[in-house]
Formats: C-alpha cells, sequence, structure tokens
C-alpha cells in the first residue's frame, strides 16, 4: 500500500492516481485513452513475476520516459479516466502468463476482425399480371430429396473435416503448461456501471488497451483495487477466478476498505449497526482518517507527443499470423502511418496480403492492399482528387491491361461510377445523367501493324473499336415506345440494334434493326433506302415510324450517336493513360500537406517569419522611437515624463520590451 516513489519515498497508492482531463477530444472516451495509453507507453515486465514491484513512479515521469510496467501503465490510465468522469481503479491481483507478458501471438489482429452482420430480408418480386409463367419442370420430387440428402450428407462430413482439422492446429498452437500459473500478478484497471452512462462493468488491459468481461479467463484473481479516494481489500474467494466475484464496494462481507470516508455507501449489518449506535451514544467514535494529498505533478502531454504517440515515433506489434507496425504522422516521407502484414502460417514466413494506411497526403492515398499471391494490388483514396478516383485495383502499371476504377461520380460531370478494362474490352458505368446513360460496353479488335518509316513522324497506333453498347434508365417523360433502352453500335459490320423499354403491361419490346448505307452523312450525296435498311418490331406501331423521312433521320441521329460514343471512348483511354502517368508521378515524389496552422512543419511560415524579423532589424531605431511616441497612448500604470520637446519618455524596460518583439 505503500511503495517507493521516484525518489524513494513510501507513498501512499491512493495519492499516486491524479485524476485530469486532457485538451484533447479523443481522450474524453475510455476506448481511446486506453489506446493511447497502451501506444504511448512501452512496456516492462515485473523484476520478479511474482512479487509486487517496490517502487511505484508518478505518471508524470512514465510520461517523460514513455516506458513502465503494468502498474505504471495502469495509474496513467486510470487517472485518465477518473478525469473524464469514469468511475475507475486500479485492480492489483492476478492474470495469465500471456496477459502479463503482453503476448498476442495467438491473438487475431483487431484490424482483421469483422463484425458479422445480419443478411438483410431479401425483397419479394412483384409479379406483373401479365407475365409469362415458368415452363413447368418435369423432374422427380423423389430423385431432388434423395440428391438434396446425398448432398447434405457430404456437406456435414466436409464441416467435421474442417472442424477437425482446425481443432488440431489449435491444440498444436496451443502453449506448454505455466510452471507460475496462479501466481504471476498483474495490474489492470475496472471500470465500474453507473457513471458516464457505463451499463455494464468491464475490466481493461492497460498494456493492450483492449475491454474485457469481469468474468474473463485471463484474470485468475484480485487482491485489492484502489482509486484517488480509498483502497478496498477483497474478501471473497478466487478458485474460481473472477468469474464468482461481486463489485459492490460498499458490501464489507466482500470488500474491506481502509479509510471511513469512502463515497460508496456500507451495507451495515444488525451486529455492527448495534456496536455504532453504542459508540455513538459513548462518544469514543475516533475521528475518520482522510486521503492524503496526491504528490503527483499535473499530468502534461504536448500536442507534438499526442500527435507522435509511439515512443519515436513508431511501434511493432505481433499477432497471430500477422504483424502490425505504427509509425507517427509525418514520420515517413511517404505519409505511411502503419503496415499490415499477414501470414500464412504461425511462423510468419509466406506473406498473403500487405495493407499500408497513409495519411496527410497531397494525392488523397489513404491504404493500398496488395495481395502478394494473386499479385493484385488495390488502392484508396478519400474524396479530393481532380480525377475523382475513389478506388484502383490493378495488376500492372502498364495500359490496356486488366484493372478497375470506381469513381466518386457526384464529382465527376459525366457521372462515371466505375471503369473496368480488360486487354479487349472496357466497361463503364455511370449514375445520374441527365442523358439516362448507365452502361457502356466497348470491344476492340486486334491492333494493327504499323510499319514506320525511318525519320519519319510517329503517328498514334489506337486499338480499333469493333462494338460499342450503351444502356439507359427509363425516361418517364417519353412514351415506352420511343424511349431507347439500348444501343448497339457494330461499328465493322456498319450496322446499328435499337431496343426500346418495356412497357408495365407489355411482355415485348420494340427494337430496330438499321444498315447504314455506304454514303450516309456525305453532302450532296443521294442516300437511297432499301427495305434492308431498318428492320423493326414495333409493340405499338405507328405510321411515321414507317415513312422513310423518320428512318433517315433517325439514321443521321445514330451516326452522330455512333461518332460521339467514338470520341468518348477514346477520352477514356486517354484518362486513363493520364491517370496512370500521374499515379507514377506521385508514387516517384509523394507529397504531403501541411496546415497552414502547423507552424513547425510549415517552412513557408518560417520562411515569411524569418523575413519579417530581418526587416524589423533594418529599421532605424529613431524612427520606431518616433512611430511608437505617435501610435501608442500613454499607459496608466507606466510613468512616464514628458520631454521639453512634448514626446512621451516611457520606462526604459517597455523600451526594451518593444524593441524585443
Amino acid at each position: 500500500m505503500s511503495p517507493l516513489n521516484e525518489c524513494g519515498v513510501e507513498k501512499f497508492v491512493c495519492s499516486t492516481l491524479r485524476p485530469i482531463l486532457l485538451p484533447y477530444p479523443e481522450l474524453y472516451h475510455w476506448d481511446e485513452c486506453a489506446h493511447f495509453v497502451s501506444e504511448f507507453l512501452t512496456m516492462e515486465p515485473l523484476n520478479t513475476p511474482i512479487e509486487l514491484p517496490r517502487q511505484l513512479f508518478s505518471s508524470y515521469s512514465i510520461l517523460r520516459v514513455q516506458k513502465g510496467n503494468c502498474f505504471d501503465f495502469s495509474v496513467l490510465l486510470c487517472s485518465l479516466l477518473l478525469g473524464a468522469g469514469y468511475d475507475a481503479y486500479c485492480v492489483s491481483g492476478y492474470a495469465s502468463r500471456e496477459m502479463c507478458l503482453m503476448d498476442e501471438t495467438r491473438e487475431v489482429c483487431p484490424l482483421l476482425k469483422t463484425t458479422l452482420e445480419s443478411p438483410a430480408a431479401s425483397p419479394e418480386k412483384s409479379h406483373k399480371k401479365y407475365s409469362v409463367r415458368p415452363p413447368r419442370q418435369l423432374v422427380s420430387k423423389f430423385e431432388l430429396e434423395q440428391q438434396a440428402k446425398r448432398e447434405a450428407k457430404m456437406q456435414a462430413s466436409h464441416l467435421k473435416q474442417l472442424e477437425e482439422e482446425e481443432q488440431r492446429q489449435v491444440n498444436s498452437e496451443k502453449p506448454g503448461p505455466d510452471p507460475m500459473y496462479g501466481r504471476r500478478i498483474h495490474c489492470w484497471v475496472l471500470v465500474l456501471a453507473g457513471k458516464r452512462e457505463v451499463p455494464d462493468s468491464f475490466f481493461i488491459d492497460a498494456l493492450t488497451g483492449k475491454a474485457y468481461e469481469t468474468k474473463d479467463q485471463h484474470f485468475l484473481g484480485i487482491e485489492s483495487l484502489w482509486n484517488h479516494e480509498n483502497y478496498w481489500v477483497n474478501m471473497q474467494d478466487c478458485r474460481n477466478g473472477c468469474k464468482d466475484l461481486t463489485f459492490d464496494l460498499g458490501d464489507p462481507v466482500c470488500w474491506e476498505f481502509m479509510l471511513l470516508s469512502t463515497i460508496k455507501p456500507v451495507l451495515l449489518i444488525p451486529e455492527m449497526k448495534e456496536e455504532e449506535d453504542e459508540e455513538d451514544e459513548n462518544g469514543d467514535q475516533e475521528q475518520a482518517m482522510q486521503v492524503p494529498v496526491t504528490w503527483v505533478l499535473p499530468i502534461v502531454v504536448t500536442p507534438k507527443e499526442f500527435e507522435t504517440r509511439c515512443p519515436q515515433g513508431k511501434k511493432l506489434l505481433q499477432y497471430r499470423k500477422a504483424k502490425l507496425e505504427k509509425w507517427a504522422p509525418y514520420l515517413q516521407d511517404n505519409g505511411q502511418v502503419s503496415r499490415l502484414t499477414i501470414y500464412q502460417d504461425i511462423g510468419c514466413s509466406i506473406v498473403l496480403e500487405v495493407q499500408d494506411c497513409f495519411q496527410n497526403r497531397k494525392d488523397k492515398l489513404d491504404m493500398r492492399q496488395q495481395k502478394k499471391q494473386s499479385g493484385v494490388t488495390t488502392e484508396y483514396f478519400s474524396p479530393g482528387r481532380v480525377d475523382a478516383l475513389k478506388v484502383h485495383t490493378f495488376r500492372s502499371q502498364v495500359p490496356e491491361t486488366e484493372r478497375t476504377m470506381l469513381f466518386y461520380s457526384g464529382a465527376r460531370l459525366d457521372g462515371l461510377q466505375r471503369r473496368e478494362e480488360q486487354p479487349k474490352e472496357m466497361v463503364e458505368i455511370f449514375q445520374g445523367r441527365e442523358d439516362f446513360l448507365c452502361y457502356k460496353h466497348t470491344q476492340y479488335g486486334k491492333r494493327p501493324k504499323k510499319v514506320s518509316i525511318a525519320g519519319g513522324p510517329t503517328e498514334a497506333n489506337p486499338r480499333p473499336i469493333l462494338k460499342i453498347t450503351e444502356r439507359f434508365h427509363r425516361n418517364t417523360d417519353k412514351s415506352a415506345n420511343e424511349d431507347v433502352a439500348e444501343r448497339i453500335f457494330l461499328i465493322t459490320e456498319d450496322r446499328i440494334h435499337v431496343r426500346c423499354h418495356q412497357q408495365d403491361d407489355h411482355i415485348t419490346t420494340s427494337t430496330w434493326e438499321f444498315m447504314k448505307p455506304a454514303n450516309l452523312g456525305e453532302k450532296g450525296a443521294q442516300v437511297v433506302l432499301n427495305p434492308e435498311t431498318c428492320i423493326s418490331y414495333q409493340v405499338e406501331p405507328l405510321e411515321k415510324f414507317n415513312t422513310k423521312l423518320y428512318v433517315y433521320e433517325t439514321l443521321l441521329q445514330l451516326q452522330q450517336a455512333e461518332q460521339c460514343a467514338q470520341e468518348v471512348v477514346r477520352k477514356s483511354e486517354a484518362e486513363v493513360l493520364e491517370i496512370l502517368s500521374r499515379r507514377a508521378q506521385e508514387e516517384a515524389n509523394p507529397q504531403l500537406t501541411i496546415s497552414i496552422y502547423n507552424t513547425e512543419r510549415n517552412n513557408k511560415s518560417k520562411e515569411q517569419r524569418a523575413s519579417q524579423v530581418s526587416g524589423h532589424g533594418t529599421v532605424p531605431l529613431n524612427l520606431i522611437m518616433d512611430l511608437i511616441d505617435v501610435s501608442l497612448p500613454c499607459h496608466r500604470n507606466v510613468p512616464y515624463k514628458k520631454s521639453e520637446s512634448g514626446k512621451l519618455c516611457w520606462n526604459w524596460i517597455i523600451w526594451l520590451h518593444i524593441l524585443h518583439l
């Protein structure tokens, strides 16, 4: 209860806690406080794992050296939680070997844990009144039942094999028996329910910053606990660890308190109540002992220390089949703040995946995910790029290879949402366009070989476009028979297919197939329309659809749409090349964004302040004195005298201060 402090003086453990609320919004919640303490300090194991430490340093000293044992971690975390309004206590007890040694090699990395979401109920399909019924399936129900039974039996045997294999793997990864099981001393934090709307009491391991239930098997027993106001000793049986413990600190049968000035209401049994009444009548009641005043200096964390977090700005954590590396912002030249490496085996020899996270990048790169087995790389970007790129998945940075690009469609004029590129095709998906275009598929042919002339100009050799397919959403302002749902431009065959939308009470759609004449669109050329030029199926025939004028005008519009579609495809190809070139430049020379308020890293503001200081140094002294005499009024608390010329003669201390500024 009274270990030595850093000066070798015995201090009551309650006086080691100093509740304080740091001026950072993140440290107002228990999870962020625990995360900060676990990252800011480096763990040092106890000198003797079965003995209490003889010294307990102040949190102020621990923050300066950034290392300590489990007691130092817990005291610092408890002080922050008390300052944030939680009902927190430091707990001295016993724990498992893995928790005492901060061994997380058998724990799953928190970044890999995914929450199981309940599957949403699939919406029921609405049956149309005139929809065609599906054909009757002429299959034996008995055979289907027997086949389902065989498949269920095979699936059950497969799942049983997987469970047995997983159980064998778990048994092989289990650690050996601990000779000091149940005797390893550990310190952690208890947060009781009540304050800050905490529904249930829970434990926090300050070494890792993780929360556990009070019945967790890692905690094997409790000797005592304390806060900044009192000290309690556990009087309960800990044979089953902490599973059967109650945390009603006002119950004197379960918890023996040290100081009478406890904030917890004490449950008095009849015998104790009679003794207290007799003491009150006799007037022999002793005066309650007050808790000693804390001797710890105020906890101070500068903004630079809060930003750096880890000791020297970097930290390494080892998990089960994973390794997590962390860096402080602006420590790496490329803005990298973490790297998660996922391995296939326990020995961490075969790399499966690498996830790199970035901050403060001018190119808005947030994360890069590399799958080593398949060679697929995925980059994630935050909003703000010129090209509105959101996600980029690729195997190689070489153009005209397999890649997928997702965009922030609201930030683009064309509403492009997704672009998938293959060596022979390209698919684009749009959203929120005025022309209702939602899908475009382009097929390419084999690039012809061009014979280059020595010394001649080099011309571009793009991939020939064979086919362009466009699909549109329904435009309710038009009738379904005139609203185009799909257009297919067969460029090499000079044919165009058009399919209209289907009305709700119809089962068929209108289709058009046009064969472009050879001289269509030429000035002064005579265009001959024959029956093969337009072949159509009309759900609701109209007279204008069969006139040659309508067919000719429609052909001209479709020809212009085909030329426009080809130009847009070429622009898309050029945009892909531009994005790849920009990404190569950004990776070759990564740039970081620095806020104008970050005076330490902002070189431009430093140069500006230096120029201002050097410029002020060149001003003559008599000019400064004249400006001060004219502009500054007389200060009430500063003695002054009027000179013969009528100017104010300021105190020499004020003069030195003004010249220094």
